[in-house]
């Protein structure tokens, strides 16, 4: 069978509001029309010579580009090299908004705007501003104190947005890439880092960044100095314990695994550990408690402040209340208007915003570790590929070699990783993970708008535990998964998250990553010939459920499934009418999925399944699977060679061309098997 491959994960996008609000705005109805005037008209103003209007116009455009039907319209206008010189403009907080709109922008405006930005050399303004930012922080430091503390929060919000932009613009672009190596911001944004004490939002901003450009970028790891290494260590190793800070040291841990092909190998281990360590922790943690624990916080502090603001205002009367600069807020509660764009932007209370961290370090947690497990080989992000079945390992590996990648080279863990993962209990801790979310803690934030996307980020950190665990479940031996009854309960585990939602083939990131999981679950099973646990009937179920999906891993995973299961049974007596039904849906899949990478892992599969055993032999011959697959083998070769090129990439097709030949093959067995049966 072919080997599951896990997906490697790239960093999240992000933008000061979260994420983009198209479909938001259009489910209230309030998206743009065609008509581009709010655009026009903002553009045009930022060439006003007031400062204000021009700070004014680029919050207005930081808004509009979350809107995604507003995105041609700016295009149009040419918004990129209309903004670019104002990151440069004489006022600071003119720089600031433009560089919160450019951020929103490349965040919400995916590759094709990140890369076309590039294009017109938005990078030129951006490193300049860049540098500018580190030179006034040195300069500063001679100011008055006061001014020095007003100068300084000034210059490091401006420079928090240039560093997310860059991130940004870093994770869709290689050139954007390249010129960050080339112009020497590794040294500007490490100065950054290194104020982490001071300043944690900016640090973890460029924690973000680095972790993307220090991902297979050679050129810049030759730039780590021992000095930068010592920046990310203090920032790594930081004795502060807050959820923010928690957020840091999980980001930095990244980064360093990223810079592991520079660090002695007699050091490797020590950071492995201290990696892992870091880990280990933040997966300790219970999410679902500290939502709850933290929504109640909040709920009292807003209980005290309003009942204080009332107390004030009996004393002093209700002149507060008439005055035009005031603003009136949730839970009676007056503050002063802002002009500058933290105004515009969602407020985010301090228990929200811890929340937020410890989520969002989980998730990178478990990214981090599936990246660990990850083979380093130029495909990792085709992470569902199809293998040819009746060939041993050694072959396939060469085959594949000749066709241009080490498409399904074994995925090796390194010793040192192998016994940190297990040292630091990561099974254990992944396997908590993969429950279903706080049934309290998504009640709790579904009653509360600012809270309630929290629920999707306590779903996502379950579907990449579950990817997780497919990796872990792949990679390490059975006695440090905890031995057959381990894995027996594990299989059990997933049964009973899968089953225990009636509607599961309608999430489709769950289902995929749980049927990930299950897949490499059963395939160490087979292998191991550890006795089933779950029925063939129930994986038919998920089978007929998930054949459905519109997403092709999900297709991919089920197909994948059912041959194991089958290849099983088909060395056990009494197993005809089942494996009979198996050999039946592969084929209705092989010759009817629209995805040839679907196909043909239903091609794979039936190899497997009828490939040996007199149940098997006898199950061929009454569905006539011979037959079918003659007919459908010219279909599949003109398939391949129709739709090929422009549909698939060169290391599918290779797999592809090894279907093909073992069909023929298979064939031919399959003849010898009906003659034999049937004389």
């Amino acid at each position: 069978m072919g080997k599951s491959r896990t997906k490697r994960f790239k960093r999240p996008q992000f933008s000061p509001t979260g994420d983009c609000q198209a479909e938001a705005a259009a489910a209230n109805g309030t998206e743009p029309e065609e008509d581009d005037g709010p655009a026009a008209e903002l553009l045009e103003k930022l060439q006003h010579p007031s400062a204000e209007v021009r700070e004014c116009a680029c919050a207005g455009l930081a808004r509009l580009v979350q809107q995604r039907p507003a995105l041609p319209g700016l295009a149009r206008r040419d918004a990129v090299r209309r903004l670019g010189p104002l990151l440069l403009d004489p006022s600071l907080a003119v720089r600031e908004t433009a560089a919160g709109a450019l951020r929103n922008l490349s965040a919400c405006g995916g590759f094709e705007v990140c890369d076309d930005m590039v294009t017109k050399d938005i990078m030129t303004p951006l490193v300049a501003l860049l540098k500018e930012c580190s030179t006034g922080l040195d300069s500063n430091e001679m100011s008055p104190q006061e001014t020095k503390d007003q100068n300084r929060n000034s210059i490091e919000n401006i420079a928090n947005e240039v560093v997310n932009v860059l991130w940004n613009i870093c994770e869709c672009s290689s050139r954007a890439v390249s010129i960050f190596n080339k112009e020497g911001c590794l040294e500007i944004v490490l100065k950054y880092l290194s104020r982490f004490s001071t300043n944690v939002d900016l640090a973890i901003s460029v924690a973000y960044c680095l972790q993307t450009v220090t991902e297979d970028n050679p050129e810049l790891l030759k730039s780590f100095s021992a000095p930068a290494l010592h920046v990310l260590e203090s920032a790594m190793l930081s004795p502060v314990s807050s959820m923010e800070y928690i957020l840091l040291k999980t980001l930095v841990a990244g980064t360093i695994w990223n810079l592991k092909d520079i660090i002695p190998s007699k050091s490797q281990a020590e950071i492995i550990n201290a990696i892992l360590k870091i880990l280990s922790e933040v997966l300790e943690m219970d999410a679902g408690e500290m939502v709850i624990q933290m929504k109640e916080t909040e709920t009292q502090r807003m209980k005290t402040a309003a009942q204080t603001e009332d107390t004030l205002q009996n004393v002093n009367g209700d002149d507060l209340i008439e005055d035009d600069e005031m603003e009136e807020i949730p839970h009676r509660r007056k503050v002063r208007r802002k002009t500058f764009i933290s105004d515009l932007l969602p407020p985010t209370d301090k228990e929200l915003r811890e929340t937020i961290a410890l989520l969002t370090a989980q998730q990178t947690a478990l990214e981090i570790i599936v990246n660990m497990c990850c083979s380093e080989d130029p495909t990792d992000d085709e992470w569902e590929e199809l293998s040819s079945s009746d060939e041993s390992d050694a072959f396939m590996e060469n085959s594949l070699s000749e066709c241009g990648g080490q498409l399904l080279s074994p995925l090796c863990l390194s010793h040192e990783v192998h016994t940190a993962l297990t040292n630091y209990l990561i099974p254990k801790k992944i396997f908590e993970k993969t429950a279903f979310p706080n049934s309290i803690a998504v009640d709790v934030c579904s009653r509360n708008p600012s809270w309630k996307p929290l629920i999707r980020k306590m779903s996502t950190i379950q579907c990449r535990a579950l990817v997780c665990l497919q990796s872990l479940v792949s990679l390490l031996d059975v006695d440090h998964l905890g031995g057959p009854a381990a894995l027996q309960t594990l299989a059990q585990h997933l049964s009973q998250l899968l089953f225990s939602q009636p509607d599961f083939a309608k999430h489709v990131d769950f289902l995929e990553a749980i049927s990930s999981a299950l897949r490499a679950l059963l395939q160490t099973v087979a292998s191991k010939n550890i006795p089933q646990c779950m029925t063939p009937d129930q994986l038919l179920t998920l089978c007929r459920a998930g054949i459905h999906s519109s997403n092709v891993g999900v297709r991919v995973n089920v197909v994948s499934i059912l041959g194991i299961t089958g290849s099983v049974l088909a060395k056990e007596d009494g197993t005809l009418d089942t494996l009979k039904t198996i050999g039946c849906f592969l084929l209705e899949v092989a010759t009817k999925d629209p995805s040839l990478v679907v196909a043909g892992e239903a091609l794979d599969a039936l190899f497997d399944v009828f490939a040996d055993g007199k149940e098997a032999e006898r199950a061929s011959v009454q569905i006539k699977l011979l037959s079918a697959l003659k007919e459908f083998q010219p279909v599949f070769k003109m398939k391949i060679r129709k739709e090929g090129r422009a549909k698939y990439s060169p290391d599918q097709l290779c797999v592809l061309d090894n279907v093909k030949m073992n069909l023929r093959r298979f064939v031919a067995y399959q003849e010898t098997v009906e003659k034999r049966l049937t004389t």
